[in-house]
């Protein structure tokens, strides 16, 4: 299955570029400068090839090949705020004014242009400030709907999702369309706690700081804090977690999400998590060090490796929940 997926994205984000060897100083419009083993290549992707998340701009036909490398937080994104002093300057058009060029069927919606939605008109002539829909989908579709991984990587029986961001307490963020943060706790903290009685959730509104304890987790007369990944501010709780915790379980990177934050500066605060890169070889080592704590109560495991079942506090009496929250997470 995750090859799969691997395949079908790289067909949808069309690799099959050409490319040259170029140098440091050099820029190149229609061009992409990357570096690889230590040569300047200069890339131009194909006319098949497509933005994995085209940029509003060049949706329009205003710029060539431009991805988003902000999520789609059009306020906060220094390309748009360049382009649009270039437009006040009469220098450019803008995308909007491009956008009113087209013929009526052509006028879609600023969401399906980019891909987020299917295809929809634009009722407002391109004034999202006071078209309704518009902020239907900011803040409530995008922060109600939930995450489903892409791609999942199984690290010694334990899912670790493909695009989404890791804190060494056992919780994970995912960036959402506008700048939202997805926060949850994850498949080998869930696993290790069992099922909650409670999960003790803040209310919207409250302010998280990364790396401080932010809401808790209860279970009979045990209690767990859990640290929070990122600064920002709660704008959306899932009040069908609250209700019933143990969808937390059965879908962890799922229906099973928290809550969603605003942050003041997504990159920065995502700078102190794991990314792809890093997160499975540091579940593997957490999956070592709770090895170790079971075959200290339980004797050694099989030779095989195998793999740990749902509930290992409940199925495992020895195991001490304080020092499984001291060691996994952090609190």
């Amino acid at each position: 299955m995750a090859n799969h997926n691997q395949e079908e994205r790289r067909s949808r984000f069309g690799y099959g570029s050409t490319y040259r060897k170029g140098d440091a100083k050099e820029e190149g419009r229609s061009e992409i400068k990357t570096v690889l083993g230590g040569q300047v290549w200069m890339v131009k992707p194909d006319k098949s090839a497509c933005a994995s998340n085209p940029c509003i701009w060049m949706q329009a036909g205003l710029v060539g090949f431009k991805d988003c490398n902000n999520f789609y937080d059009c306020t906060t994104c220094r390309f748009d705020l360049g382009m649009s002093k270039k437009v006040e300057k009469g220098n450019q058009i803008s995308w909007q004014d491009a956008m009113r060029k087209r013929q009526d069927m052509n006028r879609i919606c600023r969401h399906s242009l980019t891909g987020r939605i299917e295809k929809r008109s634009c009722a407002y002539d391109y004034q999202c400030s006071k078209c309704d829909f518009d902020q239907f989908f900011e803040d409530v579709w995008t922060t109600k709907n939930k995450t489903v991984p892409d791609e999942v990587q199984h690290v010694k029986g334990f899912d670790v999702p493909v695009g989404y961001y890791f804190h060494d307490g056992h919780t994970w963020a995912r960036i959402e369309s506008g700048g939202y943060i997805r926060i949850g706790l994850d498949d080998f903290s869930l696993k290790l706690l069992g099922k909650a009685d409670a999960l003790d959730l803040p209310l919207m509104g409250k302010e998280l700081d990364q790396g401080i304890s932010g809401w808790g987790l209860k279970r009979r007369e045990n209690m767990a804090d859990v640290l929070s990944p990122v600064n920002g501010v709660i704008v959306e709780v899932n009040s069908q977690v609250r209700g019933k915790p143990e969808l937390a379980n059965l879908e962890p990177y799922g229906d099973g999400w928290l809550f969603m934050v605003r942050s003041p500066d997504i990159k920065e605060t995502v700078k102190k998590l794991m990314d792809d890169s890093a997160s499975p070889g540091w579940m593997s080592d957490e999956v070592v060090k709770l090895e170790k704590m079971v075959e200290e109560v339980a004797g050694p495991l099989a030779a095989d490796g195998g793999y740990f079942n749902e509930d290992i506090y409940g199925n495992l009496p020895g195991l001490d929940w304080k020092n499984l929250v001291r060691t996994f997470l952090k609190t």
